[in-house]
């Protein structure tokens, strides 16, 4: 008697398998692509795994599926006009599900993302300058609305001190406008 099918899950499959995977590359185990990247002269060779690449962009998806058999078991690719800084910020990306970059930098990663057809990498980018932005806006905002308060207070005039000296009980030291004639008749 067989009982009911049960759900095996791992939640950490997924983390260790990508740290795994980044090992490897960083090591240059079992890689086999070599991705050389070339900009303004500038040029650096990344060794990779064409099956990471392939799963995470349908640019190099489409490369190593048209791939002619006679290459051999070992593909070199090479992309100009992309930086090399940016290609290994691409390549911690989809080994790691995450990379840090400065903020002036976060366009050119989604540039980079589209032009090698990497949709988390584009998503991610997309969503940060959303935020990004929002954020921006919400400052403005609060600056517009502290401006506004405070052009509000300049242009009006304050009513509290003319309060303030109607409910003060007159100073007895400082002479009345009526003059002493107006005293001796209050004391009558």
């Amino acid at each position: 008697m067989e009982g009911a099918p049960v759900l095996l899950e791992s939640k950490s499959s997924p983390i260790n398998l990508l740290n795994e995977m980044q090992q490897l590359r960083l090591l240059g185990h079992l890689c086999d692509v070599t991705v050389s990247v070339e900009y303004q002269g500038v040029r650096a060779e990344f060794p990779a795994h064409k099956a990471v690449l392939a799963a995470t962009s349908k640019f190099f998806k489409e490369v190593f599926l048209n791939e002619k058999p006679v290459d051999g078991p070992h593909s070199n690719v090479f992309l100009n006009e992309v930086q090399v800084a940016d290609f290994a910020s691409f390549l911690d990306f989809v080994y790691t599900a995450r990379v840090e970059v400065e903020e002036d930098r976060v366009q050119r990663m989604l540039e980079i993302a589209e032009k090698l057809k990497c949709l988390d990498l584009s998503e991610t980018c997309f969503q940060l300058k959303k935020q990004m932005l929002e954020s921006v806006l919400l400052e403005l905002q609060n600056f517009s609305e502290s401006q506004n308060s405070e052009e509000e207070s300049v242009a009006r005039p304050s009513v509290a001190p003319a309060a303030e000296a109607e409910r003060e009980p007159p100073d007895s030291s400082v002479a009345s406008p009526e003059g002493p004639a107006a005293k001796s008749k209050e004391k009558m």
